[in-house]
């Protein structure tokens, strides 16, 4: 299949199943296309074996094998999506609450990496898939970071308060590129392909990507509105060159060994500051945030489009559904655990009954970073047990947790308060 053919496909599908769930569910456009995805992809499970003589699960995965979502995302959409989420935050608020961002992106990382990783690998002997502690670290660092396009798609339809969106938001973004770190190096343990390596050498790589990336990112991004101050007043250009700084920052952070996540992300906040809100007049601005509003809609769909088919490349049995039965509860409870140990200080000085603890919880969605981790992962035994249970857990976030975030925070905040974490 040709590349036209392959986006034509994906898009005809795309237009088809909002279209159901607008005559039908009406969920948000996004889990309405995850729903029908998923749907169909169980349905073509099940018919398959009625048919033998056709292979009903051919098409789509030379599909799913052509399109290699892992490379796609990671190394493609990615910078987009993140650029475009990066692009919405309210740079202000984010600054005020800083210290959370910063001990939720990496400190509440980390802790769940770690929690997940030895709750993991006490649980998975009784179900009998005994792992390697390194794979337990492998996977908690798949499922630790929260991904950005599930939740700032979600924070869209939240009255939440400005600063509690700003913690929200920029939490997934930044965490998003911890947890891509946290993943290269723990992988390369598990696998043998980083044998011999040193703490200090994992702190150094840790901190050059890291920090790298973000310093990289601001210069690109400082360097991208001086260029725009000099030629203010076309729409066109202001498009163009962002998009040059979103792919440009992404594809040099990578070639230096940097997090092009981190980079993209710090890119995207300048245009949210001051100097970055001068350089453009509103009407520039408006246009400009329409345009990518558009792009990031369209990759929305078209990724949570795949993340339903990709269900197709995972291999099902009863213990492994058990497992991921037994994970998926486990994933919340060690959200809940990381983010309070992360920003303890914090709920020390006001508790504010819970409702940010609550929040940052039922909110953590995770989606298409995971999944793409995952099915980056070696083929094998350990990929097939996984896969699965990671997959579950996406499904489960998006599903559930997305569609019934609103009530939660309708209910915790009725009158539109004011966030505490600090």
């Amino acid at each position: 299949m040709d590349t036209i053919s392959l986006i034509a496909l994906l898009l005809t599908l795309s237009a088809g199943f909002s279209i159901l769930n607008h005559k039908t569910f009406r969920l948000p456009v996004t889990i309405g296309v995850l729903l029908f995805s998923l749907l169909t992809s169980l349905l073509i499970m099940v018919l398959n074996p009625l048919f033998p003589a056709y292979d009903l699960l051919a098409l789509p995965r030379s599909v799913l094998g052509a399109i290699n979502l892992p490379k796609a995302l990671l190394n493609g959409a990615l910078c987009l999506l993140l650029f475009a989420g990066a692009m919405q935050v309210d740079v202000g608020h984010l600054r005020s609450r800083l210290a959370s961002v910063t001990a939720l992106s990496i400190l509440g990382t980390i802790w769940a990496v770690v929690l997940l990783a030895v709750a993991v690998w006490v649980i998975f002997p009784f179900f009998g898939h005994p792992i390697p502690f390194s794979w337990c670290i492998v996977l908690g660092a798949i499922l630790a970071p929260t991904d950005p396009v599930s939740v700032v798609g979600m924070l869209k339809r939240l009255g939440l308060p400005g600063s509690l969106q700003a913690v929200f938001a920029g939490e997934s973004l930044f965490n998003d590129g911890v947890g891509v770190v946290i993943f290269g190096v723990t992988i390369g343990m598990a696998t043998g392909e980083s044998h011999g390596i040193t703490a200090q050498q994992i702190l150094f790589d840790f901190c050059r990507e890291a920090i790298g990336g973000g310093l990289l990112g601001a210069l690109t991004g400082w360097i991208a509105l001086r260029i725009l101050r000099s030629v203010r007043g076309d729409p066109h250009i202001d498009l163009l060159t962002s998009l040059a700084l979103a792919t440009g920052t992404f594809s040099i952070a990578s070639q230096l060994g940097m997090s092009g996540a981190i980079a993209v992300v710090v890119a995207g906040l300048s245009m949210g500051t001051n100097y970055g809100r001068n350089t453009f007049g509103d009407n520039a601005r408006k246009e400009l945030d329409i345009s990518w509003t558009l792009i990031d809609e369209v990759l929305n769909v078209l990724l949570f489009l795949l993340i339903g088919f990709e269900i197709l490349d995972t291999g099902l049995n009863w213990s492994v559904l058990i497992a991921t039965l037994v994970v998926i509860p486990l994933s919340i409870v060690i959200r809940a655990v990381s983010v309070l140990l992360s920003t303890l200080p914090v709920h020390m000085r006001q508790w504010d009954r819970g409702r940010v603890l609550t929040i940052l919880t039922w909110g953590g969605l995770r989606g298409g970073i995971s999944v793409s981790l995952a099915l980056g992962l070696p083929p094998g035994e350990l990929r097939n047990l996984l896969l699965p249970v990671c997959y579950g857990v996406v499904v489960f976030t998006i599903i559930v947790q997305g569609l019934t975030m609103e009530r939660v925070a309708m209910r915790l905040y009725p009158s539109g308060a004011e966030g505490k974490l600090e």
